[in-house]
């Protein structure tokens, strides 16, 4: 059986993690280097970092602070956040990151994801995707969540995976901070047309939201959450013994 992880999300600006709610309306939570080594050290199993103003405002990634993060943890890093070019793969891999996730970069120019996907391997490129419903069809969101590209989104990530992407972050801007659960509908389209792990982002408010997830949809690999870890609501000792004891496979 797949062991399923469970990965808290740093979103950065300007140096700091941030948490809103529908991408909108940050609050200041903690230091990104003093976070990871927290998670590190008690039960994560993998981290994300996203810049998440990189894309926005038209600028690289802040390697310094990524540094400093991937020389105190000892679990897996995906970086995102202005990833335009091959170059922003290996500038960003150096820096310690294990996976690169690649949107706005991805939209803007998708044979980006089929060249870093032959240069360093489809292990290393997750797609991660912003989405929202618009009248009823799930739509791509690009910078951030702030310009609506207009595409349908469960065939842009097939096409995707199909380039070459490794891995898949489905963000529900829908759900994003809303703490009402994942958006399972959403994610048991994106996992009906992929063969590839995916990752559900968005809506965890408590344990059984996780427990939800991974009973309703097997297909899914990991969840991610931001805001009810970094704000002790969740610890992830505690998630981890409650689904084994639901008889989910986790690394305790």
């Amino acid at each position: 059986m797949i062991t399923k992880r469970i990965i808290p999300c740093l979103d950065v600006k300007n140096g700091r993690v941030v948490k809103g709610v529908n991408f909108l309306n940050l609050a200041d939570v903690s230091s990104p280097v003093s976070l990871a080594k927290y998670y590190s050290e008690n039960g994560a199993d993998e981290l994300v970092f996203y810049d998440i103003t990189a894309s926005a405002e038209g600028r690289a990634l802040f390697t310094d602070v990524l540094r400093e993060v991937a020389s105190t943890i000892f679990i897996p890093l995906t970086v995102g956040g202005g990833i335009n070019t091959v170059e922003d793969f290996d500038r960003v891999l150096k820096c310690g990151a294990d996976k690169v996730s690649v949107n706005s970069g991805a939209i803007r120019n998708p044979k980006l994801i089929e060249e870093a996907a032959k240069k360093y391997g489809d292990q290393c490129v997750v797609i991660s995707a912003d989405v929202r419903r618009v009248d009823g069809v799930f739509r791509v969101f690009a910078k951030g969540g702030r310009e609506n590209t207009g595409m349908e989104a469960i065939e842009w990530i097939r096409r995707c995976v199909g380039m070459g992407a490794g891995e898949v972050v489905l963000n529900s801007m829908d759900t994003d901070g809303v703490k009402q659960g994942f958006d399972l509908e959403m994610l048991d389209a994106v996992c009906r047309v992929v063969k590839v792990p995916v990752i559900a982002s968005g809506g965890a408010g408590c344990i059984d939201d996780f427990t939800k997830l991974f009973k309703t949809l097997p297909g899914v690999d990991a969840g991610l959450a931001a805001s009810i870890f970094h704000f002790g609501e969740v610890a992830i000792k505690d998630l981890k013994q409650e689904l084994r004891n639901n008889g989910i496979n986790v690394r305790l």
